[in-house]
């Protein structure tokens, strides 16, 4: 079994997923969005052909959603691998997934610290990184807001998901922007969501 085929059988199909693939069928490609010109080049960003089926397949990359989908597979990972009567993984698994997988005294580059920024899966963001994205693993270190045990990660021009499960919360903002817009983005969203949580008297 190829891998379109398996993540279409075990993951995409089994949650509802209809809108979710590799790439983007004739009959959607009216729906496919367009990133952001750059002020700076006047151009769009260069992006993959998503409306061609690609010879191999990714597996942590290339793929292409909606929201609405993206939230199924968020509910799914943020209910312990399960939606509804489907179950994909097992809790333990996703206790497995959202701990920090990294060894502690890990030296990073200046270089990759100014790449990642405040994604970054270090101690200075306290944060680590988990099986698939950055798992917060202290507050007080990251200029976002998040609690501990939040999980998330961001896609090349902008797609991000955040799920925080002790606010019960996920944030899903899909966009096509410059590779350098993405953090002013992503920080909005954060601030936006969190700032519009109800705080109990």
């Amino acid at each position: 079994m190829d891998q379109y085929r398996f993540i279409e059988e075990r993951v995409t199909k089994p949650l509802g997923m209809s809108s979710t693939g590799f790439y983007v069928r004739e009959a959607d490609r009216d729906r496919l969005a367009e990133p952001q010109i750059d002020p700076a080049t006047g151009k769009r960003p260069p992006l993959f052909d998503a409306t061609q089926k690609p010879k191999l397949f990714s597996g942590g990359g290339g793929g292409v959603s909606t929201a609405s989908d993206y939230l199924l597979f968020s509910e799914m990972l943020l209910h312990g691998g399960g939606l509804g009567t489907t179950r994909l993984l097992s809790q333990s698994t996703i206790n497995l997934m959202t701990s920090n997988a990294l060894k502690p005294g890990i030296a990073y580059s200046a270089a990759t610290l100014q790449r990642f920024g405040d994604i970054g899966p270090t101690p200075a963001m306290g944060q680590g990184f988990g099986l698939g994205f950055a798992v917060r693993t202290e507050t007080g270190q990251n200029p976002l807001p998040g609690s501990t045990g939040s999980f998330y990660w961001t896609g090349a021009y902008g797609t991000t998901f955040f799920i925080d499960p002790k606010q019960q919360l996920i944030i899903i903002m899909m966009i096509q922007v410059p590779r350098v817009a993405g953090p002013f983005y992503r920080h909005e969203i954060r601030y936006l969501a969190y700032q519009a949580l109800s705080v109990p008297d």
